[in-house]
């Protein structure tokens, strides 16, 4: 790792700190060398060697090769002096000093040992994010420092992020900044057509055409979605050079298919399609411009239909800052921003944490298990009392907690599987089934242009997947197929009992609140159990059923 790093600056002073009160915020800009230089200097030191140094990040993909990068630091094998965990995935071993694992892997270590006994520091990496464990994660870490481990070191580090509010938090933990050393970045403003906040994918497919002609080195274009980096792809098909390869980069891609968006090509140019995955913690190798259509997907919950939605939203200004600055790592770069120069006054400073706008169901059975009251908790957002209300409301039906909102037997089990509450009753059920069907309504349609809202359809699909190994016909999107198979064959090891519940109960197990009577009337219209409505397509093959369970709605 060279030393020239601008982190390499603060070090010193950032352990001095944590050694001094025990909390400390840090903030340093993008390829400061954060993420791989901290941990590594704190074990070196003999103040933070009485236990492991557990650093979160805030996707997988950003947990594998942070660890990847700090074991290269050290010329070691992954699992040695540095491993990882993540859901399903752990490379670790007796030697293990640093530890990298999601906001969710800390969750269940501190659910098990409120003390963290084993542990001497823990790292918050790009808090700015704000998803609802890393948030809860910091409270259950503050807690614990509180009232039972004074000795706990808790570090919080961001390229942006409201840094006085978190040391506020943090009993006003000392603030320590670190003064960036990147290449100058280009700001282009370019305003493409645009409906209801949708990309239009010839457009973009245009800016990048243009980029690849006009200027040299390799591109990182910002799409909202999965949905958009396939459209945008196709476009592309048979129109950049026969030097250039395009790569997708989101979320529920393929690790290995990840990689190869993220190392860099041994000659040629790369045009690397992502969300918002590629803005933090993740090296783009070699990347010299930045697209950024200015759009995110969100899942934005209503407490008052009890459904969630995925939302095109804009980014915020720091979001934007994020994406600019993956251009200037290396040499000076150029961003191209897909908006004119005076919307960026319309951009929010910063992006409302998940805590604000989700549903917040597996956030109260984590706090009914920890012991807790969500008005004690050190959050920096506090959410809303009317979707804390829906959530025990949602809790009490599964039977996850009791009248005094105590958590009972049935919520421990449920606390256990690593899904949405809802779907770890469908799990809990036994039924030979449940492991798909939890899997299929985790995510993504597999379904190809289908509007046809029949489970079973999906059900029958993916298990053809699994019985003949391709996909003939067309009509399945064979990677989310295998991608469900996948998590089905982890998620059956949670399955204990046997039952003989047909695929209609296990669903309303899960959401007896979403059970559908038909009105009366040719058009299929249906009144829910929490009295909501809902209507079918008049063309769906369900339209004539008498009873439904609705897992989604549209709107």
């Amino acid at each position: 790792m060279s030393q020239n790093l601008p982190i390499f600056s603060v070090l010193d002073e950032l352990a001095e700190q944590l050694k001094k009160t025990k909390r400390a915020v840090l903030t340093a800009p993008p390829g400061a060398g954060k993420s791989t230089a901290v941990p590594i200097n704190l074990i070196n030191d003999p103040a933070f060697s009485k236990g492991k140094v557990i650093m979160l990040e805030p996707r997988r993909i950003a947990v594998k090769q942070v660890a990847a990068r700090m074991a290269q630091t050290l010329n070691e094998p992954i699992g040695k002096t540095v491993g990882y965990r993540i859901r399903g995935e752990t490379k670790c071993s007796e030697l293990t000093k640093i530890e990298v694992v999601t906001d969710g892997i800390l969750i269940r270590m501190i659910q098990a040992d409120q003390e963290l006994k084993d542990v001497s520091t823990i790292i918050f990496d790009e808090f700015h994010e704000r998803s609802l464990n890393a948030d809860l994660g910091l409270a259950f870490c503050l807690e614990t420092a509180n009232v039972l481990r004074s000795d706990l070191k808790i570090l919080v580090m961001s390229a942006t992020l409201e840094v006085n509010a978190v040391s506020k938090l943090m009993q006003n933990a000392p603030i320590i900044k670190c003064q960036g050393k990147s290449f100058s970045v280009t700001p282009h403003w370019q305003k493409l057509p645009q409906t209801q906040e949708e990309i239009i994918p010839k457009a973009i497919s245009e800016v990048i055409l243009k980029v690849i002609k006009t200027k040299t080195g390799s591109i990182l274009v910002f799409l909202p979605g999965e949905a958009e980096i396939i459209k945008v792809a196709a476009s592309l098909k048979g129109q950049v050079p026969t030097d250039c390869r395009i790569f997708p980069l989101y979320g529920r891609l393929d690790f290995k298919d990840q990689q190869n968006a993220i190392k860099p090509l041994s000659d040629g140019r790369k045009i690397v399609l992502a969300t918002n995955v590629a803005e933090t913690s993740l090296t783009i190798e070699g990347i010299d411009h930045v697209i950024d259509s200015g759009l995110s997907k969100r899942s934005i919950y209503d407490s008052s239909s009890g459904m969630a939605r995925l939302v095109t939203q804009k980014i915020s200004k720091s979001e934007a800052d994020q994406r600019m600055g993956r251009a200037g790592r290396l040499a000076p770069g150029n961003c191209y921003k897909l908006w004119s120069k005076s919307q960026d006054g319309s951009f929010p400073e910063f992006s409302p944490a998940e805590i604000e706008k989700s549903d917040l169901t597996p956030f109260v059975l984590e706090l009914a298990l920890w012991g807790g009251n969500v008005d004690d908790l050190a959050l920096l957002t506090k959410p809303n009392k009317n979707a804390i209300s829906e959530a025990h409301k949602v809790l009490q039906m599964l039977e996850a907690i009791d009248e005094k909102l105590q958590i009972t037997k049935q919520g421990r089990s449920l606390s256990k599987i690593p899904l949405h509450p809802r779907l770890s009753k469908i799990i809990l059920s036994g039924a030979q089934d449940a492991p798909l069907l939890a899997s299929i309504l985790s995510d993504a349609d597999p379904l190809e242009h289908s509007r046809n809202t029949d489970i079973n359809l999906r059900l029958d699909a993916v298990k053809k997947i699994q019985r003949e190994k391709s996909n003939q016909s067309g009509s399945i999107k064979l990677p989310i197929a295998k991608r469900i198979l996948k998590e089905a064959s982890r998620l059956s090891k949670y399955k204990v009992n046997k039952s003989n519940y047909t695929v209609g109960q296990l669903v309303a197990l899960a959401y007896p609140d979403r059970i559908g009577k038909r009105r009366d009337g040719q058009i299929p219209r249906y009144i829910l159990s929490n009295g909501k409505g809902a209507v079918l397509a008049e063309n769906d093959p369900l339209r004539s059923e008498p009873f439904i369970v609705a897992c989604s709605l549209d709107g």
